[in-house]
């Protein structure tokens, strides 16, 4: 014989409240849509927040190399170690490098680089941005040439053009006999490159024949720059690579290199996501509100569930039940249109740029210059999750309350 579960049953009744129960049913409603406003706004910005995340990784690491491999002192044979490297699971391409910070100045303005000396055909191996390359040609870093190319940035800043001089001012001081100066070389500007990411605005390229000379390194490598089928492979193998070509060898992969801008990133989207489950937490106490009116006005009707034979456990599943139904049907509903929101938001973002004819993110100023967003289904399973159990927590004190009325009481003024 089935039984029909009553706390269930009178549970979704009370949720959609009759019209002499106006203000209840306001209430539900505020409840219900503040829970769904929550949630949607949850997922679309970590949605976002995902997509920013995948865009600096994409456009960083496609120019910076998912590994480096050093060896103290400089590396001599830095082909044979490039050899044994490539065999190594996952690994692609090495390339050879040496770099340095300096000082990178031309008339008034300075600006502090990080230089890197590279070969440019084994670059290309590791590195894309030859692709990038918005002025001049990578192949102009020739050995002796002292040219240089720099991030657009930076170029900018220095109000400097292929053709132009700059002059790089190492960290070093010369003893001659007419007193102490820094050390300094002139290079010429033969190409500018844009990633669309803070190297344009931190990095320049020099031949590593140039580059060694300069930091006296002649004719060695400071290590190897590699590149992974996945940029995800490269964590946590590279130390163990660089093991295995010997003493004196270290590595670390971009989570190192990087690892500081991908830091604040995720603690960026962390703290956002705690904010703005405020919003959410908000829904819940207007789920208090609501059952706390319901069970003040259906006294009357809990007294006499009870005196037909309802537990006070029944009682209070009845209420859980209701204010459970108005925050999952809230939460549902916030997850489906921020879901639906979520995969569309870049196209949206963009027909609404193209109506009102102006970008709303300047590629002037701002490395991506569109709103990105990378839905992720265990970004939505674990605020749907959230949602639900707040609603749940929710609804135990005023159920508690409205178990705890006593049939006599409740029903002596009516």
């Amino acid at each position: 014989m089935w039984v029909r579960p009553v706390p269930l049953f009178i549970g979704l009744r009370y949720v959609a409240a009759r019209r002499r129960q106006q203000f209840i049913s306001f209430i539900n409603g505020f409840s219900l849509l503040g829970m769904a406003l929550g949630v949607m706004a949850l997922i679309v910005v970590t949605s976002v927040m995902n997509g920013f995340d995948r865009e600096l990784k994409t456009r960083i690491l496609s120019v910076v190399p998912h590994g480096f491999v050093e060896k103290e002192g400089g590396l001599e044979d830095w082909r044979g170690a490039a050899e044994q490297l490539v065999q190594q699971p996952h690994v692609e391409a090495a390339s050879p490098f040496v770099r340095g910070f300096a000082l990178l100045g031309s008339g008034n303005e300075s600006y502090g680089v990080e230089f890197q000396g590279v070969d440019p055909v084994a670059l290309r191996n590791v590195s894309e941005v030859g692709e990038h390359m918005v002025l001049g040609s990578l192949d102009s870093l020739q050995p002796r040439s002292y040219n240089i190319v720099l991030g657009r940035i930076l170029a900018r800043q220095l109000n400097v053009i292929p053709g132009d001089s700059v002059i790089l001012t190492l960290p070093e001081v010369v003893i001659t006999p007419a007193g102490i100066f820094p050390r300094t070389k002139r290079f010429t500007v033969s190409g500018v490159f844009s990633v669309g990411a803070q190297v344009d605005q931190s990095m320049a390229l020099v031949h590593i024949e140039d580059a060694g000379r300069l930091l006296r390194m002649p004719g060695r490598a400071q290590g190897l720059q590699l590149r992974f089928d996945d940029m995800n492979n490269a964590l946590g193998r590279v130390s163990g690579y660089a093991d295995e070509l010997g003493e004196g060898f270290s590595g670390e992969d971009w989570s190192k290199s990087q690892g500081s801008l991908f830091q604040a990133v995720k603690m960026e989207k962390t703290v956002v996501t705690l904010m703005l489950m405020i919003i959410v937490a908000v829904a819940a106490f207007n789920i208090v509100s609501a059952l706390v009116l319901m069970v003040a006005d259906k006294r009357s009707d809990i007294a006499v569930l009870r005196t037909l034979g309802l537990t006070s456990r029944q009682i209070m599943g009845v209420f859980v039940v209701q204010g459970s139904a108005i925050g999952i049907i809230g939460a549902v509903a916030g997850a489906l249109l921020g879901i639906l929101i979520a995969l569309n938001l870049t196209d949206m973002v963009s027909w609404v740029e193209n109506v009102l004819g102006a970008k709303i993110f300047d590629p002037r100023v701002f490395f991506v210059s569109f709103l990105p967003s990378e839905f992720r289904t265990a970004d939505a399973v674990t605020v749907l999750t959230a949602a639900i159990l707040m609603s749940l927590l929710a609804t135990l004190f005023p159920a508690w309350r409205a178990a705890q009325i006593e049939p006599a009481e409740a029903l002596r003024y009516e």
